[in-house]
């Protein structure tokens, strides 16, 4: 097992949730110990038709794992995202061969932003800001300073963040995903 300084190389996650929006944000880049083996990997999806979105820092055979046990969850519960999440939270604390997976997930739709763990953490930000992988303080911290300071929407804000963050760490590259999802209630009024 790797230590806890290593556990989370090669990625930045972010998500950013502002007016009903919320935008997840992910890099491209792979690094295997100081190489970059790919530049446009996708570690950011959809889920419940486009109202979830999901992404993952860690293992990616771990990481596809938790997601499919976590879209079974968002089923079983008939959407209800924070339910699902800490009933995934609770199986892969508990759960043998889920204990052994190496990854961590952002969840959201329009009403939640939540960081799951292994550890059996279920964390909602107070800011609306949430971050995982080597280039979380960074993305964080832009992220924070773009939604005191600016009126930009949740997008362009994960955006420019992972911007900033793609300057500044080696894990994290300018090949950016973004995926968003609205309050259920806006969205039908569109």
């Amino acid at each position: 097992m790797q230590n806890q300084s290593t556990r989370w190389h090669a990625t930045t996650i972010l998500g950013v949730q502002r007016d009903g929006d919320v935008a997840l944000a992910g890099d491209g880049q792979v690094t295997y110990g100081d190489v970059v083996m790919k530049h446009g990997a996708r570690k950011i999806r959809t889920l419940l038709d486009g109202q979830v979105v999901a992404g993952f820092a860690g293992a990616v055979a771990d990481a596809l794992t938790l997601f499919e046990k976590f879209e079974t969850h968002l089923r079983d519960w008939d959407g209800n995202l924070r339910r699902a999440a800490v009933e995934l939270a609770k199986e892969w604390r508990t759960d043998r061969y889920l204990r052994r997976l190496e990854a961590q997930l952002i969840v959201a739709d329009g009403d939640s932003l939540l960081v799951i763990s292994g550890e059996g953490d279920v964390i909602e930000p107070d800011d609306g800001v949430a971050a995982i992988g080597t280039g979380a303080p960074y993305a964080t911290a832009a992220a924070r300073a773009l939604l005191q300071h600016t009126d930009m929407p949740a997008r362009e804000i994960a955006e420019a963040a992972m911007r900033v963050t793609a300057d500044l760490c080696i894990y994290t590259n300018d090949h950016i995903v973004i995926e968003t999802t609205r309050r259920q209630d806006e969205a039908q009024n569109d």
